[in-house]
Formats: C-alpha cells, structure tokens, sequence
C-alpha cells in the first residue's frame, strides 16, 4: 500500500479516535445517570449489559451498512440523521438547558426497576451505535480503495478503519472514560464542538449523497477531489480548536468524575 493512502488512513483514524472519545464520554456520562438509583451490585450488572449491549449493537450497525453504504438513500437518510443529531443536541444544549435539567430531575425521581433501566440502557446503545458508526463510514468512505479484499459492501481498508474507530470508542468508554467526562465537565463547550463536528461529518455525508452518480448534483469526482477534503478537514479542525480554546474552564470537583465501576 502506498504511504501516502496509510498516511490518509491513519489521519483519519487518528480524527475517528478524538472523536469517539468524545461521544463514548458523553454517552457514558448518560448511561452512569441511568443507573444511578440503582443498588452497587445492581449498577454493576447494569453497566455491563451496557457495554454488552454496545459491543454487539456497534458492530452489528457496521455489518449492516457495509452492504448498503452505497445506496444513495441510505446515504441521504445517514446524513440527514447527523444533522438532525448535531443540531438538536446543541440547540438543546444551549437553549432549552435549564428545561433539559428540570426534566432529569424529575425523571431521577422515578426510579425504574433492573431490567427497565437494562431495556433504557441497551435502546440507548443502538442509538449510540447508529450515531458513532454513520461518523465514521462519513469520514473513511471517501477514502481511497486499497488492495484489501471487500468486507460486506465496502473496501477491506475502509471497513478496517471504521472497525478500529468503533473498538477504540468501546476501550475509551470501558477504561478512560473517567477521564474525557472530567474534560468535558472542565471544558463543557468540547461537548458542543463534538456535535457540531458530527454535523459537519453530516455535510460531508451530504457532500457524497449528491455526487452519487443516480442523483449527479455535484460531479462525482467532486466528493473525493483534493479541494473538497482540504475544507472539510481544515474546518474540522477549526471546530476542534475554537471548542478547546474558546471553552470556558471549571474547576471540577473530584466527587463529580464518573463512576469507576464502567
């Protein structure tokens, strides 16, 4: 394989692993909250089947759209769910905060049994699952062929480097998700500029939705030129930068990090 394409490759993995660090954190800061009311032993039980849960639903999303990643409805419909994604947690983030923490108030109160926080747990992790692996088939699928056998419907390399974006997300969230949520506690506005990033990764599904050759909106060849990927990442990285830097920093209270039972 050519250095330049493992150079492409790993680039991307390297975005794929910031980024599902990212979303691994926010989804275990919300599992942690789900299972809160639970007793200890209960909890623990809980989070794993969690875990479970996420392990099999990750994968089984990845399987499933390596055979239809090409279908430009599948493509359109995986981009709009981005977008939609991104927008309505920022906007929820931002607008609709203090009704947002109203509501878990009010939910924390009601506390469900084992298996109905089980059952909540496992319909987040499919939501979980759909969201982390439309970001990664959006960044890797304009990623040019390698001579790897296909997988499913996608090139060998692709499908390896969205496999590896989805098993580091599933490490992060099992072992170092402590730490990412007491970043995005520290710096609360990186959990903005992960969803606006999955917004963009949205636009660029898009991007490659209209240049399929059924619709021909945008010439084909533009979704993989050198102009369309040079902006897409340079404003990937603005995000990434400008939620780091302009993030006002709290002190977090050691109490406050996640449960290190996950």
């Amino acid at each position: 394989m050519e250095f330049a394409i493992l150079l492409e490759y790993g680039w991307v993995l390297l975005l794929l692993i910031g980024l599902e660090g990212l979303l691994a954190a926010d989804n275990a800061l919300v599992l942690a909250i789900m299972v809160k009311h639970l007793p200890e032993e209960q909890r623990k039980k809980a989070l794993f089947y969690g875990l479970a849960g996420a392990f099999v639903f990750r994968f089984a999303s990845l399987f499933a759209i390596s055979f239809l990643v090409h279908v430009w409805q599948v493509q359109a419909i995986g981009a709009l769910y981005l977008l939609f994604i991104a927008i309505n947690h920022i906007v929820r983030k931002t607008i609709f905060k203090k009704t947002i923490n109203k509501e878990k108030e009010n939910k924390e109160k009601k506390q469900a049994s084992f298996w109905g926080t089980v059952v909540k747990i496992e319909l987040a992790d499919i939501a979980f699952a759909v969201d982390s692996i439309l970001a990664a088939v959006a960044l890797a699928v304009t990623l040019p062929n390698t001579p790897l056998p296909q997988i499913g419907g996608l090139d060998g390399g692709k499908f390896l480097v969205i496999f590896a974006g989805g098993l580091i997300g599933l490490i992060i969230m099992r072992f170092a998700a402590n730490y990412f949520v007491t970043l995005l506690k520290a710096k609360p506005g990186l959990e903005i500029a992960a969803f606006m990033i999955v917004g963009w990764v949205g636009v660029k599904l898009s991007v490659y939705t209209l240049s399929h050759p059924e619709l021909g909106v945008l010439p084909e060849a533009f979704a993989k030129s050198v102009a369309w990927k040079a902006t897409f990442y340079s404003v990937l990285i603005l995000i990434a930068v400008g939620g780091w830097f302009l993030s006002k920093k709290k002190e977090v209270d050691a109490s406050e990090g996640y449960s290190e039972e996950l």
